[in-house]
């Protein structure tokens, strides 16, 4: 069993996402250990980008706020290392192909394995050009996370066939962000999933209440929270911590 098939071995799993470098590193590094330490069973790390196509408003916001504070790729590898003294639950990327090609993919995947990232997430690659990524995570053992959306449709066979680590299911159409209410049929789509694997599926987009945690984990393997946590650090700044803790711990309960 991977480490982050772990995560999801105790439960319905609940998965924090935090934008590295918003409002500063060292801000970002007391968050995941709040999270951590309040319940989070796997923490996805956002690496910031200029153009962050699949994010809503709130997140654009932090990646800017970030890259304006002058955090960079190597910065966040030396943020994981320190992280990696103490926080042992599985830790994911989620960025931008570009991020990954100017670095170089080798070079940043291999870091990835050596610093202790148990997981990438690329929303801008397509499962048919996701090749040239996969090859390279499977050398250094560091799963290539796979998305399915509502509207993958005939292709929710194909992609959960060669999926690992966990499969990230979108819960509604269009960029990240709070929404009031999800209206779509996710249990339908995990069925199709169930026919083709039994790796963890976890539900993201829009969830930011207890209520629509428990409803999601209802019918998935975990839940993710990314908008609502990135407002509570856009609101409280440094003092985030402790905040995004109690918001974690009420979620993990919610589950």
């Amino acid at each position: 069993m991977t480490k982050i098939q772990q995560a999801f071995a105790k439960g319905k799993a609940f998965i924090p996402f935090i934008t590295c470098g918003d409002p500063d590193l060292d801000t970002t590094a007391a968050v995941v250990r709040a999270a951590a330490a309040n319940g989070a069973d796997l923490i996805e790390l956002g690496i910031p980008f200029s153009d962050p196509t699949a994010e809503g408003p709130v997140i654009q916001g932090a990646n800017l706020r970030a890259l304006q504070g002058g955090v960079n790729t190597n910065k966040i590898f030396d943020l994981v290392r320190e992280l990696r003294k103490d926080v042992t639950v599985p830790l994911v990327f989620m960025t931008y192909a570009n991020v990954v090609f100017s670095y170089g993919a080798e070079k940043f995947i291999g870091t990835c394995a050596d610093i202790g990232i148990d997981g990438l997430i690329l929303p801008d690659i397509p499962f048919e050009e996701k090749e040239e990524f996969l090859s390279v995570c499977h050398q250094y053992d560091v799963a290539l996370i796979s998305l399915i959306a509502p509207t993958s449709e005939n292709r929710i066979g194909m992609i959960a066939k060669e999926a690992e680590g966990f499969i990230y299911l979108v819960s509604s159409l269009g960029v990240t962000g709070v929404r009031s209410e999800i209206k779509t049929d996710l249990s339908a789509i995990v069925k199709v999933i169930r026919q083709y694997t039994d790796i963890p599926v976890a539900i993201g987009f829009g969830i930011s209440n207890p209520q629509q945690a428990h409803d999601m984990a209802a019918v998935s393997d975990g839940v993710i929270v990314g908008s609502a946590i990135v407002k509570l650090i856009e609101q409280y700044g440094q003092e985030a911590p402790a905040p995004v803790g109690d918001f974690v711990r009420a979620m993990k309960e919610a589950l």
